[in-house]
């Protein structure tokens, strides 16, 4: 049976939702007043979220219009409702096999209300909580099945648990635990830290500018999470973050480009090799560190917006391509000092030497692809696999990989006296300092 353009629409929409959910982790359901204005979309998702028994939510609209360049829209064709995962699939089946079908007629959704229930002109206004009586993740819904229709309305929702002592939990059931696991992993990037520290001031004459930009690095992470275990927290008890949000994406900002910048000049041989960068080196830090700006910018636009918003598929699909650059440009680096010194061994007189620093770099290499490929991938699976009641199982394994990848990133360039992996010899660092004049004799 052939589709109308508006049921293909709607089909569409809810395949663009399906994959969506499955390439995102679910964001932080807070309390949101949100405003649509002329919005044509069939479909709005609005939040998602894990309910456990006494879960309960609460949509209330308000200043309600709805325009229509064809006849009248029936009330009973625009409405909320909450849809699992699980039953995205069928209705998405039912829209296929039926051209003139409504999903607000769905027996896998759960009707919340229609515009039916709106109170009369000129109030066209709404509120109502409803007990979830079966526990799952759902998807909170809006559906505008009446063709060449526009909607305005102003929407507060409110999505929630309750705990034993009938307190509300703004957290999914699958992230109420995130304030306690990014806490602890703060206090140890704090130890980490202090260890950094220490070992910095017991081998001063072997420290290197790398090694201060480090220290910073494992500060900028250790003040990421002490505001995400905040922000969360903040989330958990009132609904709202409480301004810990701003600071969360100003560390994170923070932290990530200092994260790249760090495995970049660590792949150099900055500032322990050699005392400064080449020409394609330096281009690719002014690709990167750009790069993720804009990344943080999509970022913060998914977390504090939400999937409401027209232009949300647009910032994902920016965000992961971002990522995905990032990744790929951080390699590049490494594999230029692993070529470079696969040469230098085979010619220069301190050929042993060489040969261990590359062995050096290539360890270093695939370290940073594996925690590439953990974080990126593994990770995702875990968020893919895992029950939505153990999706804070992702993001510990994701803290954990990176608390590992730091350990070893910073136990392999460690400054250490009579390192031979660090230690320029006289002959290094005339033909540096020679090198570095011709460069900014050319400049």
């Amino acid at each position: 049976m052939s589709q109308t353009p508006f049921t293909a629409a709607l089909a569409a929409v809810l395949i663009c939702v399906l994959l969506l959910l499955l390439l995102l982790s679910p964001a932080s359901a807070e309390i949101k007043n949100l405003k649509i204005t002329a919005d044509a979309r069939p479909m709005i998702l609005f939040e998602r979220f894990g309910f456990t028994h006494t879960g309960q939510v609460s949509v209330a609209v308000s200043s309600v219009s709805v325009v229509s360049s064809a006849a009248r829209p029936e009330a009973s064709r625009l409405g909320f409702f909450l849809l699992s995962e699980e039953s995205l699939l069928q209705v998405l089946l039912e829209l296929q096999s039926n051209p003139n079908f409504c999903v607000l007629d769905s027996n896998y959704v759960s009707l919340l209300f229609t515009f039916q229930n709106l109170s009369p002109p000129p109030h066209t206004s709404f509120n109502q909580s409803y007990p979830i009586r079966v526990p799952n993740e759902y998807s909170l819904f809006f559906a505008n099945c009446a063709p060449d229709s526009q909607v305005t309305m102003d929407v507060h929702t409110e999505l929630y648990n309750l705990d034993a002592d009938s307190s509300k939990d703004f957290l999914s059931a699958g992230q109420t635990q995130l304030p306690t696991i990014f806490f602890l992993f703060s206090i140890g990037y704090f130890a980490f830290l202090g260890f950094w520290i220490y070992i910095c001031l017991t081998n001063r004459r072997s420290v290197h500018r790398i090694h201060l930009l480090m220290a910073v690095l494992l500060l900028m992470k250790a003040l990421n999470l002490i505001c995400a275990a905040e922000d969360k927290h903040y989330v958990k008890v009132t609904g709202t973050p409480h301004g810990w949000d701003i600071l969360f994406y100003m560390f994170q900002f923070i932290r990530v480009v200092l994260l790249f910048t760090v495995i970049v000049l660590i792949g150099t041989g900055w500032s322990f090799l050699k005392p400064f960068l080449q020409e394609k080196e330096k281009k690719v830090l002014m690709i990167v560190i750009p790069l993720q700006v804009l990344a943080n910018v999509a970022s913060v636009v998914i977390g504090e917006t939400g999937p409401f918003i027209k232009d949300w598929v647009t910032w994902n699909q920016v965000f992961l391509l971002v990522d995905i650059i990032c990744c790929c440009a951080i390699i590049f680096p490494i594999v230029w000092s692993i070529r470079s010194l696969r040469e230098t061994s085979k010619t220069d007189g301190k050929a042993a030497r060489n040969l261990a620093k590359l062995t050096l770099f290539r360890q270093f290499y695939i370290v940073v692809i594996g925690y590439l490929y953990f974080t990126r991938i593994v990770v995702f699976a875990l968020k893919t696999i895992a029950a939505y009641k153990y999706q804070w199982v992702s993001n510990a394994a994701e803290e954990i990989a990176s608390l590992a990848f730091y350990g070893v990133m910073f136990y392999m360039f460690r400054p250490v006296e009579k390192n031979e992996y660090f230690v320029l010899d006289e002959e290094e660092e005339q033909a540096a300092e020679m090198a570095l004049r011709d460069e900014e004799f050319e400049l």
